[in-house]
């Protein structure tokens, strides 16, 4: 079930009473935009966490575009298209079935419970899904795994306490080409040893699926805690060099203040944010709207906007 508008917008509380009400403050009701109203402008999404090259290339587009913006409405406008503009990526829907999902990430980003979201809605969807329970490092990742596939009403594959992943991963694989299930969801460990260690264990596993299934993992999503801002950030780009990413899932949004994130992980990735999560329901969890998701981060300072006019 997709988000409601005002689901979405009280999600984004958080992150609307931050940067983007510093970035509509700094427009103000200016009739026309000055060099120091955009310096001010690039410091506000810059502290938004919105990356420093984006921040640059937006502000770079409003000074070419002077003549023609005509006071902060028009401003704004301009501002929340290029923000669209910057996270619309092509879609490529997986045909393949079964469509073998990787969830890759660190401890703590809601890997396991974004695992039990997606199952949720692909069986609310009329198909059929298999789980997969590849962190045999984590004494209670198997018994958080069983908990959502009771839940949700799937099946769920577990190996033993400290056992090899990638024998989780062939058996998993190989059961879901036997039950002709639509959809295999991998839950993967966070961490291991050492940060080598898990990279290795990660490429490991994709070579062990593809094995048994050619081409496959169809997707390869790495789950972000969109708190941890610029931190995110850097752990996706290690996971990228692992594991080359499909997608991204973005986590807790209605926890942090600084969505802008957002903006930063498409541009640093060039893959798309294909989900996000508002909350820890089974329902919490949402195909990512690029155009929904600008207007309801703005759309608390356009509401004052209008009720001022």
């Amino acid at each position: 079930m997709a988000f409601t508008w005002s689901r979405l917008t009280q999600g984004l509380k958080k992150t609307q009473a931050n940067w983007v009400a510093r970035v509509c403050e700094t427009i103000g009701t200016k009739q026309k935009l000055d060099d120091t109203t955009l310096d001010s402008l690039e410091e506000a999404l810059i502290a938004g966490d919105v990356g420093v090259d984006v921040s640059e290339s937006l502000v770079s587009s409003l000074r070419s575009d002077f003549a023609q913006i005509d006071g902060s409405d028009q401003a704004l406008t301009h501002l929340k298209r290029g923000l669209v503009e910057r996270l619309v990526a092509e879609r490529v829907a997986t045909v393949a079935r079964p469509e073998v999902i990787l969830l890759l990430g660190v401890n703590g980003t809601g890997k396991t419970t974004t695992a039990g979201k997606l199952a949720r809605r692909f069986k609310d969807a009329g198909d059929s899904v298999l789980l997969a329970g590849c962190d045999t490092f984590r004494a209670a990742a198997n018994d958080q795994l069983k908990i959502w596939a009771d839940r949700v009403g799937v099946d769920v594959i577990l190996g033993r306490p400290e056992g090899d992943p990638a024998a989780v991963a062939h058996d998993a694989t190989a059961a879901a080409l036997a039950r002709h299930v639509d959809h295999l969801i991998i839950d993967t460990a966070g961490r291991l040893h050492t940060k080598s260690n898990l990279m290795a264990e990660l490429e490991k596993l994709v070579r062990v699926i593809s094995k048994v299934l050619p081409g496959a993992p169809h997707q390869a999503l790495l789950v972000l805690d969109a708190t941890t801002g610029q931190n995110g950030l850097r752990q996706a780009s290690e996971f990228h060099r692992a594991v080359p990413l499909t997608g991204v899932v973005l986590t807790k949004l209605d926890g942090t203040a600084r969505g802008g994130i957002i903006f930063a992980i498409r541009n640093r990735l060039g893959v798309p944010v294909t989900y996000v999560g508002l909350g820890e329901q089974v329902g919490d969890l949402d195909t990512f709207d690029p155009e929904m998701f600008v207007d309801a981060m703005f759309v608390q300072q356009a509401g004052t906007a209008e009720a001022s006019a």
